[in-house]
C-alpha cells in the first residue's frame, strides 16, 4: 500500500520558493520599468523545465561561487509567478484570471516546455473560455501560430476563421497572419466564404508583404508581378479559380493574370468557354457553404429554404447545376413573398388581388402527408380575365422531394410557349394543365389540386393526379 501526501508536499515547496535562504538561482523578468529578479534553485528548476535546464547548462555559476542567473525579458514578472507557483507545487489559480492573462501564462508555459500545463491550458480556454478567445483571437492565433506545440489552440483558431470568417476578420488584422496560418484557412473545404472574397483576402495579405508595391495591378511592372507572384506561390494553389463566375474572373482575376501559370489561365479560358472541356489541373469542388436561411434579403418561410431559393436562381439563369458548382450558394435575387395561402387564404380571390400583374414570380406549393415541394416560375404576369392561355418563352415548372436534399430536384422547362399558364378567376396558379388549382368560385378555398405531364417536358411527380394542399407561397423575385 502506497499513501501519497502531496498536499503538504506542495505546501512546503511553495513555502522554499518564498525562502530567501537556500537559493542558488537568479532569474531577471521583465523589461524596464517593469523588472523583477526571482531567487529559485536550480535543481527543482532544471527537473521541472527543459528550457530552463538548457539555459542553466549554459551559464552554471563559477569557482568564485557566483550566482547563475538567467533573463527572461518576453515575460512580465506577474505571470513568471504564477508559473513558478506551478513549478514549485504543482498550484495553478484560475480564478479571477482574464483570458488575455491565461493566454500569456500558456505562452510562457510553452516557451518552458512545461507539456503538463500547456496540454491542461489550452483544453481550459477552449472548453470554458471560447467566447473570450473568440475577442483574444489576433492574440490567440499569433501565439500558436509561432509554436509547433499549442495544436489545439491552433486547430480552434483556424475552425473559427473558417466557420465565422467576417465575424473574426472585423477584430483581426488579417494581414497579419503567417504564410501558414492563411494556407491553413484557405485550403479548407468548409471555409464559409465566397470564393471571390477568398481571392480578395489572398491579395489583401500578399499586398500587405509588399507595402511598396501599389494596389493597382495595371501599375505594376513584370518585376513586381514576379515579387508578387514569390509571396503568393504556395497560396494560389488553394484559391479555387474554376469556381468563381465568369464575371467575377474577369473582373477581379484578370487584371492578375501575370500571377497565374500560362497552363492554368488557359485552362480557366477553356472552362468558361466551354464548361465540359478538360483541364490538365485538378478542379476542386466548391467549398461547403452552409447556407444561411436567415439571411434578411430572401423571406423563407416554412416552406422553402435558402438552397431550394439558390437553385432556382441557378435554373432562372440558366445555370447548368453539376458537381463544381452544386454547394456553391447562388443568390442574385431578391424574393420578396406576395402570397402565403396559411397566412392569406386559399382563394382564387386573394391570389389575383395579391400577385396579378407582377412579373418575374414563382410558386412554391407544399403537398400535405409529405415532404414534397411542387411549384414554376412565371416570368410574365398573373391575371383573371378574360379566361385565356398566357404565353412566355422561359417559364419552367419543377419539383423537390424534401427541402433538405434539393440533389435530386427535377426541372421540367415549357415545350409550347403558347400555352404557358392558363388564367381565370376561378384559377389559382395554373402552369399550362400540368400543375392546376381551380376553385368553385372566387371566394371559395381550392378544391381542384392536381399534377399531370402535358405542356412541360419532364414528369415532375412520381404519380400523376389529385394532390392534398398544406400550403403554398408565391414570391416575386426583383434582381438585387
Amino acid at each position: 500500500m502506497v499513501t501519497q501526501f502531496f498536499s503538504k508536499l506542495s505546501q512546503n515547496y511553495i513555502e522554499l520558493l518564498k525562502d530567501d535562504e537556500y537559493y542558488d538561482v537568479t532569474i531577471e523578468v521583465g523589461e524596464d520599468p517593469n523588472v523583477k529578479i526571482f531567487r529559485a534553485h536550480m535543481n527543482i528548476l532544471c527537473y521541472r523545465s527543459p528550457y530552463l535546464r538548457r539555459a542553466l547548462a549554459s551559464n552554471k555559476k563559477n569557482n568564485d561561487n557566483v550566482l547563475s542567473h538567467i533573463k527572461l525579458p518576453n515575460v512580465s514578472p506577474e505571470i513568471f509567478q504564477i508559473i513558478l507557483e506551478y513549478i514549485y507545487g504543482g498550484i495553478l489559480s484560475l480564478d479571477e484570471k482574464d483570458t488575455s492573462d491565461l493566454l500569456k501564462v500558456l505562452a510562457t508555459a510553452d516557451k518552458l516546455s512545461l507539456q503538463e500545463l500547456v496540454d491542461y491550458l489550452q483544453g481550459y480556454l477552449i472548453e470554458n473560455k471560447s467566447e473570450r478567445l473568440e475577442q483574444y483571437f489576433e492574440f490567440a492565433q499569433q501565439i500558436s501560430s509561432n509554436s509547433n506545440n499549442l495544436l489545439k489552440l491552433q486547430e480552434f483558431c483556424t475552425n473559427l476563421m473558417v466557420q465565422s470568417p467576417k465575424k473574426v476578420l472585423k477584430s483581426l488584422n488579417f494581414t497579419s497572419l503567417t504564410e501558414k496560418s492563411l494556407i491553413s484557412i484557405i485550403k479548407n473545404d468548409d471555409l464559409q466564404m465566397k470564393e471571390i472574397e477568398v481571392w480578395e483576402h489572398v491579395l489583401k495579405w500578399g499586398l500587405a508583404q509588399n507595402q511598396i508595391l501599389i494596389p493597382d495591378p495595371k501599375t505594376w511592372s513584370d518585376d513586381d508581378f514576379k515579387t508578387m507572384k514569390d509571396t503568393l506561390q504556395h497560396c494560389l494553389s488553394f484559391v479555387r479559380f474554376f469556381c468563381l463566375s465568369p464575371k467575377e474572373f474577369s473582373q477581379k482575376v484578370l487584371p492578375y493574370q501575370k500571377l497565374l501559370n500560362q497552363q492554368l489561365y488557359e485552362d480557366i479560358l477553356n472552362f468558361y468557354l466551354d464548361p465540359e472541356s478538360v483541364s490538365s489541373h485538378k478542379i476542386q469542388l466548391p467549398r461547403k457553404i452552409k447556407i444561411n436561411e436567415n439571411i434578411e434579403e430572401i423571406i423563407c418561410p416554412r416552406i422553402v429554404n435558402s438552397g431550394i431559393i439558390s437553385t432556382i436562381s441557378k435554373w432562372i439563369d440558366k445555370i447548368v447545376i453539376n458537381d463544381n458548382n452544386f454547394n456553391e450558394a447562388y443568390l442574385p435575387y431578391k424574393f420578396e413573398l406576395l402570397l402565403k395561402g396559411s397566412r392569406d387564404g386559399f382563394t382564387p380571390k386573394k391570389f389575383h388581388e395579391l400577385c396579378d400583374n407582377k412579373p418575374n414570380t414563382v410558386t412554391f406549393i407544399k403537398i400535405k402527408e409529405t415532404e414534397e415541394i411542387i411549384g414554376g416560375y412565371n416570368p410574365a404576369i398573373w391575371k383573371s380575365s378574360p379566361s385565356s392561355w398566357g404565353k412566355a418563352s422561359d417559364s419552367f415548372i419543377f419539383s423537390f422531394k424534401n427541402k433538405n436534399n434539393f440533389k435530386d430536384a427535377i426541372l421540367s422547362n415549357l415545350e409550347n410557349k403558347e400555352y404557358a399558364f392558363w388564367f381565370s378567376s376561378t384559377a389559382g396558379p395554373h402552369f399550362g394543365n400540368d400543375i392546376v388549382m381551380y376553385a368553385s368560385n372566387v371566394s371559395s378555398d381550392y378544391n381542384s389540386t392536381f399534377y399531370r405531364k402535358c405542356r412541360y417536358n419532364k414528369m415532375i411527380r412520381d404519380r400523376i393526379g389529385k394532390f392534398t394542399l398544406e400550403d403554398y407561397e408565391v414570391f416575386q423575385i426583383i434582381k438585387k
